[in-house]
């Protein structure tokens, strides 16, 4: 009984944990890389993991954002508050273990955090909007520090209006419990 008193009060930490970590595995999945043009570099795997991110806040925003179930709303916002505060952790730990100077890793992991919201406002616009518009934030961003053709450019345009249609589509009781993984992308690589 004492125990439980003296134990943090849950705010979706557990959930949040699984879903950067179905991001994180994601991002890595080699054919982005080899298949795609994302650069295998620190920016492009930065990008994909916050692409990931994104997508999987997408449920999670709307359920925050419902007016008529208080507590389901409220159980959304936490565990969206606590994805956002997972990645950023694991950003920090990642920053330091690369040898950033504990100086730096706060202006770092600050840069990352205002990247973070860029990238989520331009594919927010670019998946409400046309093609052309998708094209040039993923260009912008995932693609950044490369040049990448248009075909990698439309792959990855498909790829993003693909999850997010999928993500829309996750039930209440999924994200809420953590519990969601990404569409497979027939013919693209991944078919699981």
């Amino acid at each position: 009984m004492l125990r439980n008193w003296f134990r943090k009060r849950d705010r979706g930490q557990d959930q949040a944990h699984a879903l950067y970590l179905t991001a994180v595995a994601q991002a890595r999945q080699p054919l982005f890389y080899s298949d795609h043009g994302i650069p295998d570099s620190v920016d492009g795997r930065f990008d994909l993991i916050v692409m990931h991110v994104f997508l999987l806040l997408g449920p999670l925003n709307n359920l925050a954002r419902q007016v008529d179930a208080s507590e389901v709303s409220g159980r959304a916002g936490e565990i969206a508050q606590a994805l956002f505060d997972t990645m950023f952790g694991d950003m920090d730990r990642s920053l330091r273990e690369m040898g950033v100077s504990d100086i730096a890793v706060g202006k770092r992991v600050k840069h990352m955090a205002k990247a973070f919201y860029g990238r989520a406002t331009a594919y927010d616009e670019g998946l409400a909007g046309p093609d052309e518009l998708l094209g040039e934030a993923l260009r912008r961003n995932l693609f950044g520090t490369v040049e990448p053709t248009p075909a990698h450019v439309a792959a990855m345009a498909d790829y993003l209006r693909c999850q997010a249609g999928h993500m829309a589509s996750v039930s209440e009781a999924r994200i809420l419990s953590g519990d969601v993984e990404f569409a497979p992308w027939p013919g693209k690589g991944i078919d699981r």
